[in-house]
This record gives structure tokens, sequence and C-alpha cells, in this order.
């Protein structure tokens, strides 16, 4: 035997293809070598090695395949075979595909990369911290520690001098690390949720079955089926398919579809899909496509303001100069007061004693002056306004995912809130989207579904079988005669595919062997049909498919079950007519079949295919119609929009009869309401704009209507004054989506173009997930009104307090290190408690928020001036009257101020919750972060007291004292309930004026 028969004899018992391991393969080589060299040393035979799948990657292809498709290098794919040789080489199959052998998957990924391209580094915590810190006023307070610090420990020695200036250091330290945590939190949630974005299904083909991967699965050799609607998500080159044509203007710029067939077979990442159907093979992926380099350079902004933080900050700025007012006149006084010996240090002694000056005295005194002021202004500014929005956004995005509703937009969030109309699809969002065959009719006969190789003559079946299982996107996997098939593809594909194999007998598999596709002409919304031209025998054969009236229009014969032909006159196609009405009445949705013999080719284009597929002169060969039940929850979930005050529209392409029925079914149109107008697209396009304005507000359902169609209703409605979301799924309902207030596109049966063209991505295609989110939508507009009155309230009693004690008295009863820890709680913590709350279902008993009303309503303002005027009012009294009611120190007496002051915020907090409602503690048990924000709140306030007296300022509380701090802060209880028996107008003022009779 010579040595290549004892390789071989040795490599024979192991199998060079996967799922193989690589150390079983070296080690036979290693023992087959040391034959070798044992044997005959001197003498060397050539041997060809197999190598296994995924060993080849590793050869020099990698960089011509790279460059393949983003140069269009033709000659070398000609040079390499073509697609078909390019599939050889990367030990793929056009059929089959590669194999979904994790090994496999893993050694692809290595030698070519994974589909994936590299993103900027979000913000770390630090980069928030320095953010916090940028705040100027918190800044000029780092400044006065600094210069407390050194005077106090020159004045009072290291021991004792150091505390002041510490306290205010360690305060501006924990409100800037509270809100540094707050923002970097936030951060990593809008991250996590943009990259669900990003995660895009891929339908391929692995083991010679349709699945589909992440994009981030696919690799280099896998066979991508691409439809209309869908990004190409890789670099690859066309290997069959009909009538595909992309839209390469996220690339190029041309808008302008492209034809791509054998002829330009290069298919670039990120181009579109816009016409017909074509399966491709995978040759770059990642950054070794232009789009993945492209992406990699890009950064995605997650803070962009949306409208409701641009109206907070136009709020904040006038609050904010509110604040500096107050402070410069605090300033000023205080000032004064001290330099005309007007001011006490606590032993009672004048602090400026002009007999006996210092300049580091006045210096001191003129700090200490300024830090009081500028802390009023770090009180008085609502940063935790653009806080509030930002966690309750995040908040509403983290809950609106387990809701099955994925935002890519944030400001798609507040402006749900104030939708007034929605515009909605029929199929998958009212409905199930389960269709299964109910009615099946040859000729003028209804055929029994269990019975049909009896009843029906096996030509039509035949001649059916083609119609269905080779004019489809869809695709029937089985393994062998015995197991269940797989089927794949659009709801009406798989039922039509399904009645097929399970009535009909269909098989696939002998289908395409006996007939060759010569042309298609793919289904779109615009033609509501597609068709195939088969070649069978030699002889060509058009089939059509598609809405049955639109069909019909184009029959002049039909078949009957017993294979004979007739003519089709009027009173027939009446007939049928009145077949295809009955069945959409019914709720079915009608799809007819129907084919004509053609002798020869009219004409071609420059590949051989015919141009255009015959659609006159055909021969109906049966009506099918297709039950699509209503989702159980749709009319509950459509009666709670009635009550919200928004209008639901549907907007369909069946026919007039299936859509009034289903409309009915339903609940959005009722028989006895005159005002609820039913129309088909073609009429209200061919209204005057006019009357098309007219119109558009009784409109309840629009059914075979066109996007352009549903376009021009969404422009009247936004014409009139609406706030419009509109629901949609295909690629020609992108403009509808981007012209909409709200674009709301469909995860399941959505196409990749209509979901970036929208604002939210309903993951459940379920039209209860668009009310839910419309629920959240408000509730964010409703935390975000529960802080500011909240915050309002604080800033109000805060600045007058502080005033009117430096002006009267000199002194502020709050100190520095107090005014930041109320700042602490009313900003970080109370937009921590308040902008969690959950979507209520008072919610939807509302009108809808108008875009130009105000954000401080009059309810708002009834509570909030009646809150801070008590808390005002006691606290102005303890303040001049305290040390004689209580008989207390003047310490022991601010300390008492400020812990009611702080006990009435905390107190306020359940005031908040419900802005109109009596009763606040209404689902309390619901908000557990509420609840961690007030035990939290307590516990630290009792150690601001109790424990850090040096660091706060403070003094030791006994018993007695701790209960009136609690007990008259606890009457803001009691004062929220009694205020909201006092009615407010929702009319504006100039409506409330009595009209002047001439």
């Amino acid at each position: 035997m010579d040595y290549a028969s004892i390789f071989l004899a040795r490599t024979s018992s192991v199998s060079f293809t996967l799922p193989r391991k690589r150390w079983r393969i070296a080690f036979t080589i290693i023992i087959t070598c040391r034959t070798l060299s044992r044997k005959q040393r001197n003498q060397y035979v050539l041997i060809n090695m197999p190598t296994t799948s995924f060993l080849s990657f590793k050869g020099n292809h990698h960089q011509s395949f790279n460059h393949l498709v983003k140069e269009k290098r033709a000659e070398d794919l000609h040079q390499l075979g073509g697609a078909s040789g390019l599939i050889t080489k990367l030990k793929s199959d056009s059929n089959n595909g590669i194999s979904s052998d994790n090994e496999e998957i893993r050694a692809r990924k290595e030698a070519f990369g994974s589909n994936t391209y590299p993103k900027k580094k979000p913000k770390g915590f630090f980069v928030h911290v320095w953010d916090a810190l940028s705040d100027p006023f918190l800044l000029i307070l780092v400044v006065c520690a600094a210069f407390s610090l050194g005077f106090g420990i020159k004045e009072h020695g290291i021991k004792n001098g150091w505390y002041d200036g510490v306290s205010i250091f360690l305060a501006v330290f924990l409100v800037t690390i509270v809100s540094a945590v707050s923002n970097f939190k936030q951060s990593k949630r809008f991250d996590k949720l943009a990259s669900e974005c990003d995660n895009i299904r891929v339908a391929v083909v692995r083991d010679g079955r349709r699945q589909e991967i992440s994009i981030f699965e696919l690799v280099v050799g896998d066979v991508v089926l691409l439809n209309i609607g869908d990004q190409v998500p890789a670099d690859g080159v066309f290997i069959e398919g009909h009538s595909l044509q992309v839209d390469e203007s996220s690339m190029t710029g041309e808008t302008h579809p492209v034809d791509i067939s054998e002829k330009d077979p290069f298919l670039s990442s990120g181009v579109k899909v816009v016409d017909g159907y074509a399966s491709m093979l995978v040759t770059a992926v990642g950054t070794d496509t232009e789009w993945g380099e492209m992406m990699g350079t890009i950064t995605r902004d997650n803070n962009e303001e949306t409208p409701l933080q641009e109206r907070l900050q136009g709020l904040t700025t006038n609050i904010g100069k509110i604040g500096v007012t107050v402070a410069v006149l605090v300033f000023a006084v205080l000032t004064i007061r001290y330099f005309t010996g007007s001011t006490k240090d606590e032993n009672g002694v004048q602090e400026f004693d002009k007999h006996h000056v210092s300049t580091s005295n006045i210096i001191s005194g003129l700090v200490n002056i300024f830090q009081q002021a500028v802390t009023i202004i770090v009180v008085a500014i609502p940063e935790g306004l653009p806080l509030a929005v930002t966690l309750t956004l995040a908040f509403s995005m983290k809950r609106m995912m387990k809701d099955n509703a994925l935002v890519r937009n944030l400001s798609a969030c507040e402006t749900m809130g104030s939708v007034t109309t929605i515009c909605t699809d029929k199929t998958g969002t009212l409905t199930l989207n389960r269709m299964t065959v109910t009615e099946f009719w040859v000729g003028k006969e209804v055929v029994s579904s269990e019975g049909v190789a009896e009843s029906v003559d096996a030509r039509v079946i035949s001649l059916l079988c083609q119609g269905v299982g080779l004019n489809t996107t869809g695709s029937v996997y089985q393994n062998n005669s015995l197991s269940v098939p797989e089927i794949s593809g659009s709801p009406t594909e798989k039922a039509l595919l399904h009645w097929a194999v399970s009535s009909l007998g269909m098989d696939t598999d002998s289908l395409k062997r006996g007939c060759k596709v010569v042309h298609v002409e793919a289904f779109n919304s615009e033609k509501k049909r597609s068709g195939v031209l088969l070649m069978e025998n030699r002889k060509l054969v058009a089939h059509w498919k598609g809405a049955a009236e639109m069909i019909l229009a184009r029959c002049t014969g039909y078949y009957n079950n017993d294979g004979s032909i007739y003519d089709m006159d009027v009173d027939h196609k009446s007939h049928f007519e009145r077949i295809i009405k009955d069945m959409a009445a019914s709720s079915l949705r009608c799809i007819a079949f129907a084919c004509k013999s053609i002798e020869e080719v009219a004409h071609t284009d420059e590949e051989g295919e015919a141009a255009k597929i015959e659609d006159e002169g055909l021969i109906l060969l049966g009506l099918v119609g297709l039950k699509d039940p209503c989702r159980p929850e749709v009319k509950t979930a459509l009666e709670a929009c009635k009550r919200a005050g928004v209008t639901v529209k549907m907007v369909t392409g069946d026919n007039i009869y299936t859509a009034r029925a289903i409309a009915k079914e339903c609940g959005i149109i009722s028989d006895d309401n005159e005002m609820e107008v039913v129309v088909e697209g073609q009429e209200f396009r061919n209204y005057s704009p006019e009357k098309q304005l007219e119109i558009a507000d009784k409109i309840r359902v629009m059914a075979r209507s066109s996007p352009f169609d549903k376009l021009l209703l969404v422009q009247c409605l936004k014409k009139k004054g609406h706030v419009v979301a509109v629901t949609g799924d295909g690629t020609n309902d992108a403009p509808a989506l981007k012209e909409a207030d709200v674009g709301l596109s469909m995860g399941i049966q959505g196409t990749e173009v209509a979901k970036e063209s929208s604002d939210i991505i309903i993951l459940d295609d379920n039209f209860s997930t668009v009310v839910t989110v419309m629920s959240w939508g408000r509730c964010v507009y409703n935390n975000i009104q529960k802080f500011i009155q909240f915050q309002l309230t604080v800033n109000v009693a805060a600045l007058v307090i502080n005033f009117i004690s430096a002006v009267t008295s000199g002194k502020m009863p709050l100190t520095t290190v107090q005014l930041l820890w109320v700042n602490l709680i009313m900003d970080t913590m109370g937009a921590l408690a308040l902008a969690t709350d959950r979507p209520t279902k008072e919610l939807l008993k509302k009108r809808p928020v108008g875009r130009t009303e105000p954000l401080i309503t009059r309810v708002m303002w009834r509570n909030l001036l009646s809150q801070a005027l008590f808390q005002i009012a006691v606290l102005l009294i303890f303040q001049f009257k305290g040390q004689q009611m209580f008989g207390v120190s003047e310490k022991v007496n601010n300390t008492i101020i400020f812990n009611t002051f702080v006990f009435s915020q905390v107190f306020n907090e359940f005031n908040s919750r419900k802005l109109e409602k009596k009763n606040v503690f209404e689902d309390i048990l619901r908000n557990k972060m509420f609840l961690a924000i007030i035990a939290v709140t307590i516990l630290l306030q009792i150690l601001m007291v109790e424990v850090l007296k040096r660091f706060a300022g403070t003094q030791m509380l006994n018993w007695e004292q701790w209960g009136i701090c609690v007990g008259v802060a606890a009457i803001t209880w009691p004062l929220g309930w009694l205020i909201k028996f006092i009615p407010v107008s929702e009319k504006r003022f100039h409506e409330m004026l009595p009209r002047w009779r001439s």
C-alpha cells in the first residue's frame, strides 16, 4: 500500500464536514505524518488535503469578498463564476443556505467578522458628575465654601473653624452625586432601549429551512430572503428573484428605484426593497460594508430636547429670574444691615463694629451674606424640572416596553397624551391576524373543504395549486411526507398555503419541478393583486391572485367544478359580485384566483423575461373567503378611546362591505348614527379640497384606501387642528406615518421601512397597546404637572420666608446647608417620587390635553398657592414668636422652623399625587418608589436634626418639639382636602369676561 493510500485510509474514517471537532482532524494528520516519516524519510508524496468548510474560509478571498459589493466589482464576480461560483467558494447553497451549527457560525464570524459595528462609548459616570457641577451657582457656592473654610479656621482655629466650610462642601457634593447617579442611570436606560430599535429580524435559509434571526447573527454565506419593505441587512449579491427594486437614497441620495437582477446583482447594506422579492448571498457584514463604516461614525444623540422639556426650560428661566431678583434684594438688605450694625451674632454682639474694623471680618461677613443669597438662587431655580421629564420619560419607556411598545422618538411619549384622532389599520391591529379559509367557491357552487377532490375537477385543482403555491411570497417546508408542513409568510399567504396543502393536496416540490417561473409581478397596496407567468410543458400560463372584485373585473369566463369553461356575461358577473358581497358582509376577506393560457410571450425585456403579465381576458378559477376574527379586547379599547375624547377611524384596503362589517363588530360605527361616514378611498380622493376638509371629521371607515388616501386624510385632519396618530405596517404607509403627529408601526407585520418612519413600534400589533401608549402619554404629562405643583410650592414658600426674614430681622431662618438639603428633597428625590406614577383609569376619562394649554393650570395654582401661604404663615409666626411660644433658644427655634418646613414638603408630596381628587392615598401602594423616597427622606431628616447637628447647624429636639413639627406639617393634608372643594373654571380668563351689549 502506498503512502497516499495509507493517508486516505486513515482519513477516510474521519468526516471533514461539520460537526466533527478540529482536534480529530489534527490528530489524524499528525499520526499520518509520523507514519510517513518513519516509512521513508527522503520520499514525499504531494497530497491534496481536504479541508473543512470553516477552515477554508481563512484563505485569500476575504479581501476580494469585502470589496466586491462596496466597489461593485463585476469583473471579479465574473471571474469567481458569478453568484453560483461565489456560493461554492463560501460553502453555501442557494436552496439550503448554510448550516445552523454553532461551530460553523462561530467559524464564519472569526473569518469574516460579525454583523455589528463599534458604537461610541456613552457618557461615563464622572462625566455626569462634571455636568452636574457645571451649574454656575453650585460652583459659586464651592468658592464661598472655600472662603468660609479659610476664614473659619483663621477665626476659630482648625478644631472648630472647619465645620461651616466643610458642611457646604459636603452638601454640594451630595447634591451633585445624587443628580449624577440619577442622570447616569437614565442614560444607560435610554441606550438599552435604543439598542432594541437596532435589533432587526432577518429571514434567512439555514439547513434548508426558512427562519428568522437577529440581524446581529447574520454571517457571510447566509442566504437572505428579501421582500417589499425589507432593509438589506448586509452587503450581498442577487441569487434569484423577480421584479426586485431597491431605494438607495440612504447611501447615494438618489431617490429613483434601482433594478436588481443577474445583470446588476450588487445589493448594499442599508438600502430598502421597494418592489419585488429575491434571495441574496451575504458577502460582507458589519464594518466591512459601507453602511457599517458609516454607522460606526454616528453617535446616537439621546439628549435631544422634547417639546415639553423646551416649555419647561422657559418656565425654569422665568422662575430663575425671580430667584435672582429676590437674592439681589436679600444681599442688598443684609449688606446694609451689616454695615449699619443691625446684624448680631448668636451671642447678641454686633457683627460689624465701626470702632474695631478688620478687613478679614468684613470679607468674612460679606462672604456669608453672599453665600446665603446664592443659596436662595440655587433653591429658587427648579433644576429638577428637566430631571423630572427625563425620569418620567425613562420610566414610561421602560414600562411601555413591557407593555409591547418600543419608543423610537422621545417626544412621541408626550404627544400621545394630546392625540385627538387615531387612524388605524384593520388586519392584525383590530383583528387577530389569524386567517383561516372558511368558504371556497368554484363556479356558482360552494365547495366543502373536506370533499374538494370528489367535487372539483382535477385540472381545476391543479391550476388552483399553481395559483396558490407559485404565486406567493410564502413557503412550505416539509422534511418528509410524514412530517407536519412548516408554513411561513404573511398571515394571508400562510392561510392560503395551509388550505392548499390540507384541502387541495398541494405538493410544492412537485409544483416547482413541473413548472418554471418565467416572470413575477409582486403584490402591492396599489394594484391589490399579484401575478406569475409559468412555463408548464412548454406552454405559458398566467396566474393572478388578489382582491376579488378587482380580479373579477378582468375575467371573461369562469371554470365550473366539472372543469368546463363558461363565458361570463353581465348576469354571471352580477351573481359573482353578490357572492363576494355576501362573504364581505360576513366579515370575510375575499380572494379570487384566475388564470389565462398564453400562446407566446408578447414582448420581453433585455434578460428574456416577460416585461408584463397579461391581466385581461382571465378565466376565474375560484373564490376564497378568509376569516380574521376581531381581537376580544378591541371593543373595550375602542370604548376607552371614546371616553377619552379620542376618535378612531379605520383605514383599510378591504372592500367596503368587509370594512363596514368589521367596524360594526368592533364598535367603531353603529347602525343608527348618520354622522359616522363610511367611504372608499377613491371617492374621498375625488372630492374637492373643501369637501375633503368638511367630511374628514365625520369619516369613521375608509375602505379600499391607498397609502395616498391615508396621507390625504391625515393632512386634512391636521389642518382642522387635530393631533393625529396613525398606525401602519407597509412600505407605502411611510408618508402617512411621517406626516402624522405620532406614527405607530407594527412590530410583527410591519416592514423595516414602516418602522423607521414611525415614532413608536407596537410590538404585538394590537390596538389595545395603542390605547396603553396613549394612557402613558397622558401619564407623562400628568406626572410633570404633579412635580411642578410640588416644586413651585417649595419655591414660593422658601423665597417669601427668607426674603421677609432678611428684610425684617436681618437673618434667614434656614442656613446654606439646610437650604441645599431642601433643594435635594424637592429636586432629585421629589422627581423620583412623583415622576414614576403609573397611568390610572381616570386619565382616560378626561379630554386630550391641547397643544397650547398652559403647563400650570388653574387647579394647580389653587393647590400650590394655598399650601405655600399656609407654610409661609406658620413659619413666619415661628420665626418671630417661636422663642416666646416654645420657650426655647434661637437655635432650637430655627431647628423647629427647618424641621417643620421639611415635613411640610413630605406631607405635601402626598397632596401632589392627585391634582383634583380628594383621596390622595388612592393606589399609593402601587408606587413602591414613592413610599421608599418618603421613608428615606424622613430617615435622613431625623439624622440631620439628631445626629448631624454640626453639619446641618441644628439642635436636638425633644419629643414635644418633634410632635409640634410633625403635627403642624400634617395640617397640609386636611387643608389640601378642603381646598379641593373650591370649584375652578376651566375657561380662559378672556372667556369669563362679560360681553358688553352695544
